[in-house]
């Protein structure tokens, strides 16, 4: 007997025992639990981390077997996104959405749009991973509804055999809920303020949290000048009160996700603390801009002078109150953050790099692996590159090293449109399609996520319709543009109102009320005319 079938037979026991429940059918009670398989947003998390455990460990045997995601900054976005994964792949396995600090600032804060800069409202990111569980979910009640009615129209047409088909199809569903990698910034305060935010996060469903190692209240969007890394002590004690968030609430094998942004840092707020030569705070101050002094003269007013390599070091500070570090040092302390991460608490990485290349990825990696041979890799395609013009100069870079001739083709204009039918052309369409296969193959890149896509899509589309819809096409923009390309492609969406659950509520109206049930879904309702 199948599942579906075990449930009710298991739930019409309940019913009967109860002589006042002979209005509730053990079916429909079973279909409503079908519909809603976590009861809480803390259950999806502790579901999401294993998945997750078990797509790392996939990889770990099978570096081919990456993993992806898309940021979605709605809980619409993040739905449909799921509903045409398992359109056209028929799994969401290794698939996961991406929750962007950016887009949380730039598009779900009260204050307006507001810079990455962490000056949204903390709770922002908690609301936002919570809406998207819940269009997740819907999803899920959506999809097993037209299951359901199906299964009835077989049941009433007498078909035992497409009965025992949309039967399997019930035993089998595949949840469009997934992990979620959810970005904190650099933890909104101190440590405790990281923890209680955490806390949220993780009751809101989230089993992976991305953590920064910039200063919280001069934190900047990886893409842009001026950030200010902290010393290790500071960011370890972040590491820890996520790790402790996730274990008070149960979820043990919740993933953490350390990122530096030392590549582009070349500031810091404060002098490490170091006890002896060579522990952390000392390798972090190694790095700091300065000159060596050997006599208190040379000492000016409100200069601070520290030991280093058992000598006198005056760090150079800025008018700004920060610290420089040494040109040419980025690489080597992206190399001792990462590490220090793993050996701390850690499980997957992240390093902001100013342009995608796995080369440059590559050797940063294998440097973190020789301390830590099974670091993985987190990787920003970041919609802040630009992929075309970079990937171009790399093809122009390796066919002028290959002794090609590359005279035809101008390196600081090749994003023009003269070259897009061109040879180079076409084989740096070859490198980004191979990008992410390549990295995750050759440098360690477990997760590949595009932070802010749908941010750009919605502008894209947006601008699209309105040239037409305000132009000469008129009503015709929408009805070629976008209704007819949606009934072409299958999105769902096209019937909107059965999208929103206008067919569930009708169903569980006919559950409640039975023939007395007023519902929509009649023989007037629009939705008729899509079929």
């Amino acid at each position: 007997m199948s599942q579906y079938l075990k449930e009710i037979e298991a739930l019409s026991s309940v019913v009967g025992a109860n002589k006042t429940w002979h209005d509730i059918n053990p079916e429909s009670a079973v279909r409503m639990r079908l519909q809603n398989r976590f009861n809480t947003h803390l259950d999806i998390a502790k579901y999401t981390a294993k998945i997750m455990r078990e797509d790392m460990a996939a990889y770990d045997a099978d570096n081919s077997k990456y993993t992806q995601s898309l940021g979605c900054w709605h809980g619409f976005i993040g739905q449909q996104k799921m509903i045409s994964i398992k359109k056209y792949f028929g799994s969401t396995k290794g698939r996961y959405l991406y929750l962007s600090g950016w887009m949380v600032a730039a598009l779900r804060s009260e204050f307006g749009p507001l810079p990455d800069q962490s000056m949204h409202e903390k709770t922002a990111v908690a609301d936002l991973i919570r809406e998207l569980y819940t269009f997740l979910k819907q999803a899920d009640a959506w999809e097993l509804n037209h299951l359901f009615r199906d299964l009835d129209a077989a049941k009433e047409a007498g078909d035992e055999a497409k009965q025992k088909e949309i039967i399997d199809k019930i035993d089998n569903f595949e949840t469009h809920v997934v992990p979620i990698i959810a970005d904190i910034d650099a933890g909104f305060g101190n440590p405790e303020a990281t923890y209680l935010l955490a806390k949220k996060l993780i009751e809101a469903g989230a089993c992976c949290i991305q953590i920064e190692n910039q200063v919280s209240d001069e934190k900047q969007c990886g893409h842009q000048d001026g950030k200010v890394t902290v010393p290790h002590a500071d960011f370890i004690a972040k590491l820890n009160a996520v790790r402790y968030a996730f274990l008070e609430l149960g979820v043990d094998d919740g993933v953490i996700v350390a990122r530096t942004d030392s590549e582009g840092a070349g500031l810091t707020k404060q002098i490490a603390v170091t006890n002896e030569p060579g522990d952390l705070g000392d390798q972090y101050n190694a790095f700091l801009e300065g000159e060596f002094i050997d006599s208190a003269e040379q000492i000016n007013n409100g200069d601070i002078v520290i030991k280093s390599e058992g000598k006198l070091l005056k760090p150079t500070r800025l008018a700004s109150g920060l610290f420089q570090f040494r040109e040419g040092t980025n690489i080597d302390r992206v190399v001792l953050d990462c590490v220090t991460s793993l050996q701390n608490g850690a499980d997957l990485l992240w390093i902001e790099t100013p342009t995608p290349n796995v080369a440059h990825i590559k050797h940063m990696v294998d440097r973190i692996r020789e301390q830590e041979p099974n670091a993985k890799l987190v990787y920003n395609n970041s919609p802040s590159f630009n992929w075309t013009l970079n990937f171009r100069q790399q093809v122009f870079d390796a066919w002028k090293e290959e002794g090609k001739d590359v005279s035809g083709y101008d390196r600081g204009d090749l994003m023009n449109a003269k070259y897009d039918d061109s040879d180079l052309a076409a084989e740096a369409d070859r490198w980004t399609r191979e990008f992410q296969a390549k990295a995750s193959r050759e440098a360690g890149v477990f997760h590949h996520l595009i932070t802010l896509p749908t941010y750009h899509t919605a502008a894209l589309s947006t601008d699209q319709l309105v040239e037409g819809y305000f132009g000469e096409e008129g009503m015709l923009a929408y009805a070629a543009g976008v209704q007819r390309k949606e009934i072409r492609r299958g999105i769902a969406t096209v019937k909107h109102q059965d999208m929103a659950g206008s067919n569930i509520g009708d169903d569980h109206k006919e559950y409640f009320s039975g023939e007395a049930a007023l519902k929509a879904g009649g023989k007037d309702n629009t939705m008729n005319q899509f079929g």
